[in-house]
């Protein structure tokens, strides 16, 4: 039995490294997408995880399986093919070392993924079943994504969702937050960006917003905002938690971090005692996130840059919180 299973994309993300001799922008090919980092994340804690996905029959679809595998991640469900290729993100990073994508992806061998290549044991066997919006955005994947939430749901897994919006992904705006709100209904633990939350409900508060998602079906917000930090909400309790004073170099990965880190602390938490965990428990396991997600925002990369457990409670105790925090 798995830990945890993630359906979605694995990608190349070209990060920003330094310029040539010429001035001209150099890259680094570095192991992506938000499901395979979520992964990455939970499994550097100790998990055992496993990934439901397709690549390219491709070289960077051998690196994306070789680079998960040395991850600890199980990729006996990465199917290949001939048809498509691997999907490529190229980060732009600025100033402050918050991200921007621009993907080369029509089509991409991740949105040729059919329920029909997704294994059932694994839906039937794990403790936690992850999804994002991503897959969602094209046939057959989005049928195979929704499908595959639905089936693991049945049979009792957690389900945790990560809009995990991209913009130029989506045909338009309103088929974006359509299936986003299926992604909400379907989910037990929701991560949302503030802008996410934004997008999905028209609240600029943390407090509102996070209610009006409890309302469609999750039974745990999470919702982060960078450097304010990260707030949570159930029926029962709410509450806020800093983000850590690191020396953000890029975000790439960091909120998938966040929520790898979160993940692996409700571990054993079944989907009907979410609600009732008590207030500072939950409070703990938010720091604990924050401070996996601020570990990750002080490398390049995404996977590359997960923390270890000595790394995140070394930021926890010795890395002082910053000064804002979101509400």
């Amino acid at each position: 039995m798995f830990d945890i299973v993630a359906l979605g994309e694995t990608l190349i993300d070209f990060t920003p490294d330094g310029k040539n001799t010429q001035g001209s922008q150099l890259y680094a090919q570095n192991p992506g997408g938000a499901p395979a980092n979520v992964l990455a994340m939970y499994a550097k804690l100790g998990g055992r995880a496993a990934f439901i996905g397709k690549v390219g029959m491709d070289a960077f679809g051998s690196f994306l399986e070789g680079m998960m595998q040395a991850a600890h991640i199980d990729t006996s469900a990465l199917q290949k093919t001939e048809d498509a290729p691997t999907t490529l993100a190229f980060v732009h990073l600025d100033a402050h070392g918050e991200r921007s994508f621009s993907f080369y992806r029509h089509p991409g061998a991740d949105l040729c993924l059919t329920y029909d290549e997704v294994p059932e044991h694994l839906l039937a066997e794990c403790r936690v079943f992850h999804f994002g919006s991503v897959s969602m955005t094209d046939e057959p994947c989005r049928t195979a994504t929704l499908r595959a939430a639905q089936r693991a749901h049945e049979y009792g897994a957690l389900i945790s969702f990560d809009p995990n919006y991209r913009p130029a992904l989506w045909n338009n705006l309103e088929e974006a937050v359509r299936l986003m709100l299926r992604g909400v209904s379907c989910a037990d633990v929701l991560k949302v960006s503030l802008e996410e939350m934004t997008l999905l409900t028209g609240e600029t508060c943390a407090e509102s917003g996070a209610q009006k998602l409890l309302n469609q079906g999750p039974v745990l917000v999470l919702v982060t905002d960078g450097e304010k930090g990260a707030y949570f909400a159930t029926k029962s309790c709410t509450g806020a938690a800093h983000a850590y004073d690191v020396s953000v170099v890029d975000t790439t990965g960091a909120g998938d971090a966040f929520l790898g880190a979160m993940l692996y602390r409700l571990q054993g938490v079944r989907r009907e005692e979410l609600s009732a965990l008590p207030k500072e428990q939950l409070l703990d396991m938010l720091r604990y996130a924050n401070a996996a997600g601020g570990c990750t925002a002080k490398k390049r990369g995404a996977i590359p840059a997960m923390p270890t457990q000595t790394e995140i409670e070394s930021c926890m105790r010795e890395t002082p919180c910053r000064k804002i925090i979101m509400g």
